[in-house]
């Protein structure tokens, strides 16, 4: 039986990715019961633990108290364990996979502290290395972005509560906006440079309804869908 197929949506906080997964998910399960949808980090794991300590502020404070090397081996240690203990052999027996951030968001995030277009290369490929090469992780087949501005993005995350504590608090990426405005900036130069499938969540300054984006994600993945 052939392999699987790996979704992913990605996109900065707050823009949407967590809905989008689950409608996305909901619409290939209509399709075919051989779909399956996974979340990262997986905070619900104990391989997710140094995460929340990181998120936490434990080793700093500030997002770049923490090298993106190293924070990136943070993450993904998750996905592997992941991998390894919920889904690989689903993948194996031929499941689409929906993912709510993958490999990708390292180089979203991560790569938002390293300066220079020919240093982020290369700090992707970095990471390409790491979880596609040595741990040997599932390449996505299909990668989508949500493209939300960073001031959308600081209203809804005020109205949010922190995803693995369920208290109020912002972890140390959501709560230093410059960290974001670049986390954005770089995002789009991986999604360019990725080719990601680019959904724009915004219309005349104003976020699109989950509807609406629902709907251009379906507008975009159809073909690929069929093909499965």
């Amino acid at each position: 039986m052939n392999k699987g197929k790996l979704i992913v949506i990605e996109g900065v906080d707050a823009s949407g990715k967590q809905t989008q997964t689950a409608l996305l998910y909901e619409y290939v399960k209509s399709l075919t019961d051989r779909a399956i949808k996974i979340e990262f980090p997986d905070y619900e794991s104990p391989s997710s633990a140094v995460i929340k300590m990181y998120l936490n502020g434990d080793f700093g404070k500030d997002a770049n108290s923490v090298n993106p090397f190293a924070a990136s081996t943070f993450f993904a240690v998750d996905r592997f364990a992941s991998f390894k203990t919920k889904w690989e052999k689903l993948y194996n027996d031929g499941y689409i996979i929906i993912a709510d951030r993958y490999v990708t968001a390292n180089m979203l995030y991560q790569a938002s502290k390293i300066e220079g277009r020919e240093a982020k290369l290369e700090f992707i490929e970095w990471i390409k290395d790491l979880e596609y090469g040595k741990f040997a992780l599932p390449r996505p087949d299909l990668s989508i972005f949500l493209d939300v501005k960073p001031e959308i993005s600081f209203e809804l995350m005020n109205k949010r509560k922190n995803k693995y504590t369920g208290k109020d608090e912002l972890d140390i990426h959501e709560n230093n906006r410059d960290f974001l405005i670049k986390t954005y900036e770089n995002a789009k130069f991986v999604a360019e440079a990725l080719r990601f499938t680019v959904i724009d969540c915004v219309k005349d300054g104003a976020l699109k309804t989950i509807e609406e984006i629902h709907e251009d994600i379906k507008s975009k993945i159809k073909d690929f869908i069929y093909e499965s």
